[in-house]
């Protein structure tokens, strides 16, 4: 893991190098799949069972429904189903409280107004490979449900033993309708366009590797996405009381995700900066996935030494992580200076797995440094805003002639022209 003390290297010229490497990583993924979009989009299941043979396994896609979700949710360990319960209370309560209002704005003889409704469909990407992911199913799925959301599709790839029981279970629990055995860019092509075994949706939320992401951004138009997920991210800011156990452990939290996962420390303090590499090196010596973990932190970790706190919030904010911690004295003051970042985690005894599991704020988080404008998933996420004027005889006379104006300004006299039949 590197370290660059700022008072003799160029930090930020060294950050837009590190997000370059991410992005060379894309290359020749997007011809591939616009291929297998297209395919899909004009074929329909014929090219995406092909693909599901091809790439999952297997060509049969199987649907879950409501009884088997149940089924799996009864057969839980009590503790695992306890938490599960826990947790969805905590993601409810949180984003009930994102729920918005329209508007509504009268003068004499007008009404103009904001309604908000929910969308119709949306489709959800759960991951497959080796680890199992419930907690995305819950952070998706809920404030899609809130919303009002009417049907609910969790697409994930199929495994030789069936869907993961912690899937299923939290489906049922979080109000999903039905779930697809199809993973990768052929899946999320389903979605969007549409096939004979899978209807399309309105958007399309959920993460995924490499593929997946690019698909997502591909059919972007088509249908929305939530955003266009990069590998995870995590920078701390810590001072002179940093404990390097606690910092150490979660810069791994995050490494161990993803070969390409960015776990950065920022600190104006130079012994907690020594400290905590040390403590790296045997933490990672007791770690399961330490092949992954110490891939990522030779290639996207670092440690930055800041000349002040200053100088910290000011290289957090350019960095605009998906996961920004806060490991100093008063955390909260800092917060105030913290503009980009999906998540803040303030203090030592909140550390981003907080966030991951059971706090109940979501974890469907801007990366890749596009916290500088995306937000991270909520009820929002899922309505759409429609506005509705009404007009009275006497309101359009008086209006119509500045209507007149603007129009013929414009040059659209079929404009005008529309204002003055009515005058007629």
């Amino acid at each position: 893991m590197k370290i660059i003390n700022t008072s003799k290297e160029s930090i930020f010229d060294f950050l837009d190098m590190q997000r370059e490497k991410v992005l060379t990583n894309n290359k020749n993924v997007e011809n591939v799949v616009r291929e297998i979009l297209e395919n899909v989009r004009k074929n329909k299941d014929k090219a995406l069972k092909g693909y599901a043979l091809k790439f999952d396994g297997t060509e049969e896609i199987k649907e879950y429904t409501g009884k088997d979700f149940k089924e799996a949710f009864t057969s839980l360990d009590e503790e695992f189903k306890d938490v599960l319960i826990k947790a969805t209370e905590r993601i409810s309560a949180f984003h009930n409280e994102q729920i918005q209002k329209g508007i509504k704005i009268t003068d004499e003889g007008s009404e103009l107004g904001q309604i908000i409704r929910p969308l119709k469909r949306v489709g959800l990407y759960v991951p497959g490979g080796t680890a199992s992911y419930p907690s995305s199913v819950l952070m998706n799925a809920i404030p899609a449900k809130i919303a009002g959301v009417e049907e609910i599709v969790i697409i994930t790839p199929p495994s030789k033993n069936g869907v993961n029981l912690d899937i299923l279970a939290a489906a049922y629990i979080a109000g999903v309708n039905s779930l697809y055995t199809v993973g990768g860019a052929h899946g999320i092509a389903a979605l969007a366009y549409g096939t004979e075994t899978i209807r399309k949706v309105d958007k399309i939320v959920g993460p995924g590797n490499i593929y997946v992401a690019t698909a997502k951004k591909l059919v972007y138009g088509t249908c929305d996405i939530d955003m266009i997920a990069g590998p995870s991210e995590i920078t701390i800011i810590a001072d002179n009381k940093g404990r390097e156990r606690f910092i150490a452990a979660d810069l791994i939290s995050q490494a161990e995700h993803d070969k390409l996962a960015s776990a950065i420390l920022v600190t104006d303090s130079e012994a907690v900066a020594k400290r905590t590499l040390e403590e790296l090196k045997n933490q990672l010596s007791r770690l399961e996935r330490a092949e992954i973990t110490s891939k990522a932190l030779e290639e996207y970790g670092v440690i930055i030494i800041t000349k002040d706190i200053e100088e910290s919030i000011e290289i957090a904010n350019y960095i605009s992580p998906e996961h920004l911690e806060i490991m100093v004295e008063k955390p909260e003051v800092i917060l105030e200076r913290i503009y980009n970042a999906g998540s803040v985690f303030l203090g030592e005894y909140t550390p981003e797995p907080i966030g991951d599991y059971i706090a109940g704020s979501n974890h469907v988080l801007p990366t890749g440094g596009s916290a500088r404008f995306f937000s991270p998933l909520s009820v929002e996420s899922f309505t759409k805003k429609m506005q509705y004027i009404s007009y009275s005889k006497s309101k359009f006379i008086e209006d119509s002639k500045s209507v007149i104006i603007f129009a013929e300004r414009e040059g659209l006299t079929g404009h005008a022209n529309s204002i003055r039949v009515r005058l007629e």
